[in-house]
C-alpha cells in the first residue's frame, strides 16, 4: 500500500531540496533534523513540540540523493511498530517553480493496520506540506 502526494511550490528546486536535506530547513516544515541528510547516512528527527523539544520523533537512513531532483530515505517511527516504509521525493522543475512528488510506501507490512496508518500518513502529509508552501514558496 502507498500513497502519491503532489505539490506545486513557487520555487526552484534547488531551493526546495533545502527544505527536505538541511536540519534547520527541515524544522520549519516538518521536525527538526539532528543533522543534514547525507546519502547512505543515518537521520533522526526530533519533535519541535512543547515540554518535548530533542525527543527522537522519527527516523531512517538516506538511500539516495540526486541533488536537487531526487531523494529517497527509508521512514519509521513509534507507531509505525518499528516498520520501515520507504519515502520517495521527486523535485520537477518548471516554468514559474518546482512540482514535489512524494510516494510514501510499505504500509503493507503493518497487515491489518495497513489501511488506517496510510490513511494517518496521508492527513499528516497534507498538514506538513501547507507549512512546506508555506515556507519554501
Amino acid at each position: 500500500m502507498k500513497l502519491v502526494k503532489t505539490i506545486y511550490i513557487k520555487a526552484p528546486r534547488e531551493h526546495v531540496w533545502k527544505f527536505l536535506t538541511k536540519a534547520d530547513q527541515l524544522a520549519l516544515w516538518f521536525h527538526r533534523g539532528r543533522r543534514d541528510l547525507a546519502e547512505g547516512g543515518d537521520y533522526i528527527l526530533e519533535t519541535n513540540s512543547f515540554g518535548r523539544e530533542g525527543e527522537k520523533l522519527a527516523w531512517g537512513r538516506v538511500l539516495e540523493m540526486k541533488e536537487p531532483e531526487k531523494l529517497v530515505h527509508t521512514f519509521t517511527h513509534n507507531y509505525l511498530k518499528g516498520v520501515e516504509t520507504t519515502c520517495a521525493w521527486l523535485l520537477e522543475q518548471v516554468e514559474g517553480g518546482t512540482i514535489v512528488t512524494l510516494t510514501h510506501e510499505g504500509f503493507e507490512k503493518l497487515a491489518e493496520d495497513a489501511f488506517a496508518i496510510t490513511a494517518e500518513h496521508d492527513k499528516g502529509w497534507d498538514q506538513h506540506f501547507v507549512r512546506l508552501r508555506q515556507v519554501a514558496g
